[in-house]
């Protein structure tokens, strides 16, 4: 009967590591961070971008990878870009952190990218984005001094932060949260 039960609720505390939204509070307590404006990442073609080119939109930042369960969620991220382009920008971060599920090269993970999903967002360097070598970006994302509020780092592949047209950092939802769920669409239109 034990081992039943073990069965029953290990799945079910698994899940809730891939589900789940954070949200920068709403008080006045709120530490000023940097902007991520001030930040800067190398695209997959090696050239360095600086993220106050996006300045003024609302930007969705996606760790992603190729061999994931959430890989399909490329699909939405695409339609959820060509909808709102005018708008969004979504950046994708390749990492092959969790369960090796992103072997490739940067020319191996933008033509699977292009091929199966017309990916046509902008696409950066492989990354980890845990651990002492993450990018100054994936830094600002989950290190409260530096962005506010939230210390929340990806714990799976396909976690998505919302930074709004100022460079604050907004929102962060985890890997079963689609790009075309009501909650995501609401964060983009606060």
């Amino acid at each position: 009967m034990k081992r039943f039960l073990i069965c029953l609720i290990l799945p079910l505390a698994n899940m809730s590591c891939f589900s789940g939204s954070f949200q920068r509070p709403d008080n006045e307590e709120i530490m000023e961070g940097t902007s991520f404006f001030d930040l800067s990442a190398t695209d997959m073609d090696g050239n360095r971008v600086n993220m106050s080119d996006y300045k003024g939109k609302k930007i969705l930042i996606v760790n992603v990878a190729s061999e994931c369960g959430y890989t399909p969620q490329y699909e939405g991220l695409q339609k959820l870009y060509e909808e709102r382009k005018g708008d969004l920008v979504i950046l994708g971060f390749p990492c092959n952190d969790f369960g090796g599920q992103e072997p490739g090269s940067n020319e191996e993970i933008m033509e699977f990218c292009q091929t199966k999903f017309s990916v046509s967002f902008p696409m950066f360097d492989k990354v980890t984005v845990k651990g002492e070598n993450k990018p100054e970006i994936y830094q600002w994302l989950t290190e409260k001094e530096k962005n506010g509020w939230n210390d929340e780092s990806p714990n799976w592949n396909f976690c998505k932060y919302v930074i709004n047209e100022q460079g604050q950092l907004t929102h962060f939802f985890r890997s079963r949260t689609k790009p075309e769920s009501e909650e995501l669409l609401a964060a983009l239109e606060e």
